[in-house]
């Protein structure tokens, strides 16, 4: 490593666990981590915070973790934000040139975009990510980069990301008092994109799946754009709620079995296979049939694909999907996932793993599908800074930054990012 690659840290405040990786991008391209921890969530339900303090605790510890392996004094970190108050919606904007005489410029697309976090949300709601799908110039549709043309009036039909202002406030105050700063703020499956799907995919048509711990986050992407997101309010959670209270033992015992013996398809798995689980304060061990936890497992993971399916086939892009469907977070890794998700969609599937951005030395636990998001944060934190240094050295003015309640907005332009924005 020298001097002028600039270290970033990705944090990812889970329903199961809170990871934390921080790396720079070697001069092949390829992340190098210095460091990274993982530690177990208890302050967070379904993606929301829910005790602050148990929380802050988390992150102490895993920032602590960090720091010992990387050698780094972590100050600043790239954080996710999902849960089930996600929404989206799809909208028009629109504005007439002043000087028509002129062509379009990179201000008018700015001042258009600028305008839709002006929109009138529900109480207690705001705006997360502004995404364009395409511009019209006088009426003619089908514009992906406007600037340069001539037109008077500028529309563009925009996909809306949206949350609870509690919901990110609550992290934004758990990260300050873990004595650390909020940089960034991204919706997760965005930032697990960065890590797992390639561009071709993007362009082509594809469907990811985040699974985590308390809810599976949908991104449909199309054109390298991504065109509709949702939220299922169900995760690797209660899969191991419903082993606990179908086997009658212990959640650390059935967390234990559903991701070492686990599997999605029941007729996989033999008739005769049993495991032993240890008893209560001297009570007798416990035979747990492996084909009765598999069907346990099947049961759930079977409702939540099929709102996945729902979701896609809602979207309008079911038939769009040409790369299909790439499972990733924590519940991809359960054994026959894509099978299963394969026979309930029709979609083609595979899993996505980080390995592609990651460079040959690193830890062979960081190429789990449970790191993509934490992975894929610090990808985005690389490609922002990246993207602030040359339009520095292009002597580009700070395209729309302020900080107005300190939430981290962005804005994206053909699925990449083009500016930060705070804004309340």
């Amino acid at each position: 490593m020298n001097g002028n690659q600039e270290i970033m840290v990705g944090l990812d405040i889970g329903t199961t666990k809170i990871a934390m990786i921080v790396g720079y991008q070697n001069e092949h391209g390829k992340l190098e981590v210095l460091g990274h921890g993982k530690t177990e969530s208890l302050g967070v339900k379904r993606g929301l915070v829910a005790n602050i303090e148990k929380t802050v605790e988390a992150i102490k510890k895993v920032v602590e973790i960090t720091e010992a392996k990387s050698n780094v004094n972590i100050r600043t970190v790239n954080v996710g934000i999902a849960g089930q108050h996600i929404k989206s919606l799809q909208h028009r904007g629109s504005i007439i040139r002043d000087n028509n005489e002129t062509e379009i410029s990179q201000d008018d697309v700015e001042r258009l975009i600028e305008n839709m976090y002006k929109l009138v949300m529900p109480p207690g709601e705001e705006i997360i990510h502004v995404i364009p799908q395409e511009y019209i110039i006088d009426g003619e549709q089908g514009i992906k980069d406007p600037v340069g043309m001539a037109g008077v009036q500028l529309e563009a039909n925009f996909h809306i990301i949206t949350g609870q202002i509690t919901a990110a406030r609550n992290i934004e105050k758990c990260i300050t008092r873990s004595d650390i700063a909020m940089s960034d703020m991204i919706l997760e499956p965005i930032a697990s994109s960065y890590s797992v799907l390639s561009e071709e995919e993007k362009e082509a048509g594809v469907a990811l799946v985040d699974i985590g711990g308390g809810t599976t986050d949908i991104a449909i992407f199309q054109d390298g754009i991504i065109r509709h997101s949702a939220v299922i309010p169900l995760g690797g959670d209660i899969v191991t709620e419903d082993v606990k209270e179908g086997c009658s033992i212990l959640k650390s015992y059935a967390e234990t079995l559903k991701v070492k013996h686990g599997s999605a398809l029941a007729n996989e798995v033999k008739d005769e296979i049993y495991i032993s689980i240890p008893g209560l304060k001297g009570r007798p061990h416990k035979e747990i049939s492996m084909k009765n936890l598999a069907r346990i497992i099947q049961s759930r993971m079977e409702e939540i694909l099929e709102f996945v399916n729902y979701e896609i086939k809602n979207s309008g892009y079911d038939r769009k999907l040409i790369a299909g469907i790439v499972l990733t977070g924590g519940g991809a890794q359960l054994k026959d996932i894509a099978q299963l998700c394969q026979f309930i969609t029709g979609h083609e599937t595979r899993i996505g793993y980080p390995s592609e951005h990651l460079s040959a030395n690193v830890d062979k636990e960081l190429l789990l599908p449970m790191y993509a998001t934490c992975i894929g944060l610090v990808l985005n934190g690389i490609e922002n800074s990246s993207a602030a240094q040359a339009n520095a050295r292009k002597s580009v003015p700070n395209q729309g930054r302020r900080e107005r309640g300190g939430f981290i907005k962005k804005i994206f332009r053909g699925g990449m990012n083009f500016f930060d924005e705070n804004i309340s």
